[in-house]
């Protein structure tokens, strides 16, 4: 399927890129690297001979001079407020980065604080929008959600325990609501409200403002069991893939679905994982039938379409860049890749995870909390593979001390911290060391 998200015209592309080559060969060859610079006309045919020039050094200083105002100008574009621009920074944009040292902490620096347990494989968790809440859903059909300050707070009770729900306790609601597996869970944008998809073919939405609440207000049904949502960000849509290949989009205000016109736009598998792009131009869907997906999310339609993203393997996770320009995936190889939007090309691999080759289970990859890092755990040895988002390095290993898959991997808004779920019962809220306390 043809993209539609790069509006240059493919000819002008490939010329501006022929002429991008011939400067950097009159460059070479003017600062006396004629080895390299013959090399490179080889390698790209160029013809007619490149001169030595000087004009590409004089291109880039001009360049460089107005590049800070284009910076600025698409980090505003993120709506940002300057809090949130001194904690979390503008992220991963590779446009403008070439020699950026990363100012968050390592994930191998990170710690457990607390751990919470199910009666059940801990299969789902999420974070609130603001990074003060969590909330985890297990195959018991059992959901809990968090406060993050208070868990933090009992970081050094070591006795401490989560059977009941109390004065200062981080367990501030549980909710029973579900038949089967909770298999996904995501906070309203701006709402204090919490929605959970499960195997019992439900969507339940939960107001916890409310101190007494166990049951959903509201819930969408569907033929299929859900296996991911994503939240429109304004709140008022919620998107949503099923064992069905056919992506549902629904009105959470009437409950009203609708689908795709185009069955041809569809997945051919179930639907492994979904999100919405921060400023919801678009939304992006993976499959178990390897592809991943891109939908315009005003019209509803498939725009571009990436066969084979993890080469052939079932792809487990698609999640936005906040700056909506960049793709990252993760697969049943184990691999993680990074795609750019406007070309359709994985710019970056991110690879060494997957000890044992291919995953049994789906996870998650994801961007730490500035988009400084990415991370992946790893499932023969339920550890949690990093590296640095911009040049893909490998980073330390973190033992996440698991007893069992990691299914669930999700990272703060805002903050250095993250959640882990696994199928040994229990999820492990982690925070950065020298901060507890703090």
């Amino acid at each position: 399927m043809k993209s539609e998200v790069n509006n240059a015209k493919p000819e002008m592309c490939i010329k501006n890129k022929d002429y991008l080559y011939r400067l950097i060969i009159s460059q070479l060859f003017y600062d006396g690297h004629s080895t390299i610079a013959t090399n490179l006309a080889v390698l790209v045919n160029v013809d007619p001979p490149c001169p030595p020039s000087d004009r590409l050094m004089s291109v880039v200083t001009k360049g460089l001079q107005h590049e800070t105002d284009r910076q600025k100008e698409s980090e505003q574009a993120l709506n940002l407020n300057p809090i949130q621009q001194m904690l979390i920074g503008p992220g991963i944009d590779l446009e403008f980065e070439t020699n950026v040292s990363c100012t968050a902490p390592e994930p191998s620096l990170y710690e457990t604080v607390y751990v919470t347990s199910h009666k059940g494989p801990c299969r789902a968790g999420a974070f609130s929008p603001d990074g003060q809440l969590i909330a985890t859903g297990s195959s018991d059909a059992s959901i809990k959600i968090l406060d993050v300050e208070r868990m933090l707070a009992k970081a050094h009770d070591i006795g401490n325990t989560d059977n009941q729900e109390g004065q200062g306790h981080p367990v501030i609601r549980t909710l029973y609501d579900h038949l089967e597996e909770v298999t996904c869970l995501e906070f309203h944008p701006n709402k204090p409200i919490l929605a959970s998809g499960s195997r019992d073919c439900h969507v339940k939405l939960f107001d916890y403002s409310k101190t007494s609440v166990k049951k959903a207000f509201k819930t969408i049904n569907d033929v299929e069991p859900i296996t991911c949502i994503s939240f429109h960000p304004v709140g008022d849509f919620l998107v949503m893939g099923t064992n069905s290949p056919v992506i549902r989009l629904y009105d959470i205000n009437t409950v009203q679905c609708y689908v795709c016109s185009l069955p041809s736009h569809q997945h051919t598998g179930p639907v492994t994982s979904i999100k919405y792009e921060p400023s919801a131009r678009y939304f992006v869907s993976s499959s178990r039938d390897g592809s991943i997906k891109l939908w315009d999310a005003v019209s509803n339609k498939c725009v571009n379409t990436l066969d084979k993203a993890h080469d052939g393997s079932q792809v487990c996770s698609v999640t936005f860049s906040r700056n909506g320009k960049y793709i990252l995936s993760s697969g049943k190889d184990s691999l993680v890749k990074l795609w750019e939007l406007s070309t359709s090309r994985c710019l970056i691999a991110y690879t060494g995870a997957g000890t044992t080759g291919k995953q049994e289970h789906r996870t998650q990859a994801l961007f730490n909390h500035t988009e400084e890092y990415v991370m992946f755990p790893d499932e023969a040895t339920t550890s949690l593979c990093a590296w640095n988002a911009r040049n893909a390095s490998r980073q330390q290993l973190l033992s996440l001390g698991h007893n069992g898959a990691i299914r669930s991997i999700v990272h703060s808004p805002n903050s250095a911290a993250f959640l882990t779920c696994s199928d040994d019962y229990r999820a492990r809220f982690w925070y950065r060391k020298h901060l507890i306390g703090a």
